[in-house]
């Protein structure tokens, strides 16, 4: 294709589609581990990995061999029936997390709803809480989805607006505050719901302590630990999951984005038994939820995880591009932050937003994408290697130096 090309799908793609994202102007077409091609041929370094669900690279071969064996046996059953890969992944993934049960999903979206939902249930059933009066503490900054419910709770107000009425049972407080989520808790609260990093919101990394603490506060009050590691988990931070590096393990964890290996959409909420079985046949349900080709396909996923080693190698790799990108001398940078492979440079706001240094390295062969304005997120495939890391360096060296 020709550049003309890309100026045509990019047009058609603004006829006839909803105007809710605003991309960077290039147009994908292939993909293969950290690299993507774009319709003309031209090739980048993929700096965003779908915004983490692609940790095991693009298009990876046991994936793909997954995919292509179970779409050639069975897909879709609904849960009207039990299907042959749904218990292998509960088994696979409860042992991995060491939780007891698994309820899957399909959106990382779905999958908070889901746990906001259990979590009320829970308050009802088990904590005795008066019908209707249930409370879930959030912190500001927090992005958890794009549903009603969800953004109902949201402090970014481009999210908000227009969408009103909001889900009432929430109470904000703000991120990193363990005396504001002391004072928070009453009768009512039934649960905390907290992200181990806030990626949305900036790559915002708390105080160590911070989670174990606020863990520890929860269960002296009898609330649930919701951990959302929808973007932080399955190896992205360093560790298989950000809760690990606290030494605690949530009441409830949500996951997904990785557990479809960026060749499926797959959610999962996983819980200890008394919580997961306030839930009665006919509580909640989804029709694609569980089918075997995500399964499958989840499996695999986990197993790229954990026998590729990809934690380990976003710690080892990421603290390696931190040190790196902290010794750039450019006032055009406030703040490098970041925990493995999860990373965030702060643009100083006199040299303006993000997005026109993402758009340079786009002309460079990078894909980046800014987030809060003034924050450039980099967040490659956990299995990029330390020769596309320094390619990557050479170019950002070059913009911040610029």
């Amino acid at each position: 294709m020709t550049k003309n090309s890309t100026s045509k799908i990019i047009q058609r793609t603004e006829r006839w589609g909803a105007h809710n994202y605003k991309p960077l102007p290039v147009v994908l077409a292939r993909g293969k581990g950290v690299w993507v091609w774009d319709v003309d041929g031209r090739k980048y370094l993929d700096m965003l990995s779908s915004y983490s669900a692609v940790n095991q690279g693009h298009l990876h071969p046991s994936l793909v061999r997954t995919a292509r064996k179970q779409l050639g046996k069975l897909t879709l059953t609904s849960r009207a029936f039990y299907n042959d890969q749904l218990a292998i992944f509960f088994e696979k993934i409860c042992k991995l997390t060491g939780m007891d049960k698994a309820l899957p999903m399909n959106s990382g979206a779905e999958a908070v709803e889901t746990a906001i939902k259990v979590a009320r249930k829970w308050g009802y059933l088990k904590k005795k809480v008066a019908a209707n009066r249930a409370e879930i503490i959030v912190c500001e900054h927090n992005f958890h989805g794009r549903t009603t419910t969800v953004i109902s709770f949201s402090t970014t107000a481009q999210y908000r607006t227009g969408f009103g009425p909001f889900t009432p049972g929430f109470v904000t407080i703000p991120y990193n505050d363990l005396v504001a989520l002391r004072n928070a808790i009453n009768r009512n609260t039934v649960a905390f719901l907290v992200e181990p990093i806030q990626g949305e919101g900036g790559i915002n990394i708390p105080d160590r302590g911070y989670l174990r603490r606020a863990f520890e506060i929860c269960k002296r009050h009898k609330v649930l630990f919701i951990d959302d590691e929808i973007q932080t988990g399955l190896g992205r931070t360093g560790k298989l999951f950000s809760f690990e590096y606290e030494g605690i393990k949530p009441d409830v964890l949500i996951v997904g984005k990785a557990l479809g290996g960026g060749i499926y959409p797959v959610s999962a909420i996983l819980a200890r038994a008394d919580i997961m079985n306030v839930l009665q046949p006919g509580d909640h349900g989804s029709t694609f939820g569980g089918n075997p080709l995500a399964a499958a396909i989840a499996c695999t996923a986990l197993d790229v995880v954990v026998r590729e080693r990809l934690p380990e190698h976003a710690a080892k790799l990421g603290d390696y591009f931190m040190r790196q990108l902290r010794k750039i001398r450019s006032d055009k940078i406030r703040e490098v932050r970041g925990k493995g492979l999860l990373i965030g440079v702060e643009i100083n706001p006199k040299y303006g937003k993000a997005r026109k240094f993402c758009e340079r390295f786009l002309e460079l062969g990078m894909l980046t994408k800014e987030t809060h304005d003034y924050v450039i997120r980099f967040a490659p495939p956990l299995v990029i290697k330390k020769p596309q890391i320094d390619w990557a360096l050479k170019r950002i060296r070059t913009v911040f130096e610029e």
